[in-house]
């Protein structure tokens, strides 16, 4: 059974505890950044980063507010940059955890081509062209832990479990929430496993917070593959 983590903007401090967690679990190296005056620390996503706090102060109905948004892969149930590779040395879907993994073999694939197949623009390359993203802590999944991002969260605004007890807490989580902001959604829950619950209309939170139609997506190779099915493999089209 596939795994799913429940993100709640509406309780989310933008403490980045989740952040800093990324970083240590994965030992990853700081960033050099600079002033920009905004809070949101780095400015992007990197190969280096995997998790980003995003931090936007927006007029929503005649009020400002100051909304968070902790970006990450969404690891998607039908995953475009899976497709897209179409090499599971390079590319594949965990089959306990349903986390999508990459490799180093990553670096043989066109880094531009999965990067721009990503509705959530996602994936990060470094200079050799090998592909990074978040890995839904995998390693600590399969050893019975949750991600890190989950447990340094002191909020409890990210929740970890099986896909079917992960959207019974969103639905019954939303319906609490739509008390106080009544255009409270999730976000493409039945296509992704990193699901978010937002108070307002997603476009306040971040570029790519929902699904992009503005994205390459599927190629017309990618297509075909998935049309013809088992014969797309004989056939490397």
């Amino acid at each position: 059974m596939s795994k799913s983590i429940l993100i709640d903007t509406t309780i989310c401090t933008a403490c980045r505890a989740c952040q800093v967690a990324c970083k240590q679990w994965h030992d990853l190296p700081a960033e050099k950044t600079t002033n920009v005056g905004s809070f949101q620390n780095p400015q992007d996503l990197s190969f280096n980063t995997y998790k980003l706090v995003r931090m936007n102060e927006e007029i929503v109905n005649n009020r400002l507010e100051w909304l968070f948004f902790p970006d990450q892969c969404r690891h998607c149930m039908d995953a475009p940059c899976l497709e897209t590779a179409f090499d599971e040395t390079a590319i594949y879907r965990d089959p306990a955890t349903g986390a999508i993994l990459y490799t180093t073999e990553t670096k043989k694939l066109d880094a531009d081509e999965i990067i721009s197949s990503c509705p959530y623009n996602i994936p990060r390359k470094a200079a050799d062209g090998t592909l990074a993203k978040c890995d839904m802590c995998n390693d600590r999944v399969h050893n019975g832990l949750k991600p890190a991002c989950v447990t340094a969260c002191p909020t409890g605004a990210m929740q970890f479990g099986d896909r079917e007890e992960i959207l019974a807490i969103a639905q019954k989580r939303l319906g609490k929430v739509k008390q106080k902001f009544p255009n409270a959604m999730l976000l493409n829950p039945d296509e992704v496993n990193v699901i978010y619950l937002v108070g307002h209309d997603p476009k306040f939170y971040a570029d790519y917070a929902v699904a992009s139609t503005n994205k390459g997506g599927l190629s017309r190779s990618v297509a075909l593959r998935k049309m013809m099915g088992p014969f797309a493999r004989m056939m490397k089209v």
